[in-house]
């Protein structure tokens, strides 16, 4: 029983943790030209990275991206 308990909160922890990377990568979305990478993180669990800070993703940042988020940011109206 023990161990079922601990798997749930590891569980549990990662999809927090995701939770709130993609709900930073939104946020920044709305303020951004770029698109919002979610990438997986060793010691965070998932980081929010915007493609703008690196020009374009560099490889060893595209092979950790678990999701991503277009941008919603436009001069055009």
């Amino acid at each position: 029983m023990h161990i079922h308990s601990t798997i749930s909160n590891d569980i549990e922890a990662e999809h927090e943790a995701f939770l709130a990377a993609f709900d930073t990568a939104n946020a920044r979305a709305f303020h951004s030209y770029f698109t919002q990478y979610i990438l997986a993180d060793d010691e965070a669990g998932y980081i929010a990275v915007d493609e703008g800070d690196y020009g374009a993703l560099p490889a060893h940042l595209m092979s950790r991206v678990i999701d991503s988020v277009p941008s919603r940011f436009s001069d055009e109206f």
